[in-house]
């Protein structure tokens, strides 16, 4: 951990709204991988489905560990999305 940063741990859950089950259902089956297979050094991500909503779970030992699993999940979705739009 970060000596001069005053938290201890950063715990997070993300929920992302789409438009429909069925484009929950894509994008998390896309990302699904991504999830399962990041390096877990400092941080642990989760990811869940629950109806129309992709839940993102983070538990970081820093602030920087944390922003780090933000991007790199945003960065997952956002391109999982464009490439369903793109064969759409």
């Amino acid at each position: 951990m970060i000596d001069d940063s005053p938290l201890e741990r950063v715990k997070s859950n993300i929920v992302i709204e789409f438009e429909d089950n069925n484009q929950a259902k894509i994008i998390y089956d896309s990302i699904l991988l991504e999830f399962n297979t990041a390096p877990d050094f400092r941080s642990s991500m989760t990811i869940d489905l629950d109806e129309s909503n992709i839940v993102i779970n983070i538990d970081a030992e820093d602030s920087t560990s944390f922003r780090a699993s933000v991007n790199s999940a945003i960065k997952w979705i956002k391109l999982a999305l464009e490439i369903n739009n793109l064969t759409n």
